[in-house]
């Protein structure tokens, strides 16, 4: 999951303002903007440009023109692992719900093929 800067209007918006400044790495995917940023302007400019990018969500790095990386501010990654165990444990409640209410059977692999009349 990613948090993105918002539509392409708010992102024009600030651009236009000069509070995003490398608008030249920008990607837009469904109407939306991701912050990215080359490894290589990393390496060159340090962590203050991590710093900067950090205050409008998480940021991808590229490194072949490929996103390769996301770094994201500690609140941020608290808050999606927060989430995940919380899903994860949703998860496993449902599971055994069905397996108490008998919706599950005991499998192997073998039956599972046998069953689906594949081929090993």
């Amino acid at each position: 999951m990613t948090l993105r800067i918002g539509s392409r209007d708010r992102f024009e918006e600030l651009a236009g303002r000069g509070w995003l400044r490398y608008s030249k790495f920008m990607r837009t995917t469904n109407d939306t903007v991701q912050k990215t940023i080359p490894a290589n302007e990393i390496k060159r400019r340090g962590l203050s440009v991590i710093d900067k990018a950090l205050k409008n969500g998480p940021v991808h790095v590229l490194k072949n023109n490929e996103p390769t990386y996301v770094i994201m501010a500690e609140d941020q990654y608290r808050e999606l692992a927060k989430r995940y165990r919380k899903s994860y444990l949703n998860r496993i409640r449902h599971s055994l719900k069905d397996l108490k209410q008998g919706r599950v059977r005991p499998h192997t692999a073998q039956s599972l093929i046998d069953e689906l009349h594949l081929e090993a």
